[in-house]
């Protein structure tokens, strides 16, 4: 059996083989500016969407919680954006969740009275 030459550590045999290019029959035609416009807005509208569900979530969790120890609320930054990271742990379900909030974002969560009086009472050691 004939051997060539060893390759070094770490160097691959590349295949050399012709690929063919597939052309699309016809060039796409530019997009309006109406167009983009309404791409951007439904892409808004969907970032809110999630960000409104991510709110009602750690709402719904923070009830669920109780508080006590269970809820931990720091400012982590605050230039050049006030930053809030807000740990939850639900021991009974072995679960652990961080969430990372704007000053925004933290604010409009604080807005249900249940979920205030729950961070107050935790904030209190209560």
């Amino acid at each position: 059996m004939l051997m060539g030459p060893m390759k070094p550590h770490g160097t691959y045999k590349l295949a050399y083989r012709s690929r063919q290019r597939s052309f699309p029959a016809a060039l796409p035609t530019p997009r309006k500016a109406s167009d983009r416009l309404e791409g951007l807005l439904e892409r808004c509208a969907r970032e809110e969407r999630r960000e409104q569900r991510i709110l009602d979530s750690l709402r719904a969790e923070i009830v669920d919680a109780g508080g006590g120890e269970n809820l931990r609320i720091r400012r982590v930054f605050a230039k050049p954006r006030e930053v809030y990271r807000l740990e939850l742990s639900l021991p009974d379900l072995g679960y652990q969740r961080t969430t990372f909030l704007d000053r925004d974002a933290l604010e409009e969560l604080l807005e249900a009275d249940d979920v205030r009086e729950v961070v107050e009472a935790s904030c209190l050691g209560g």
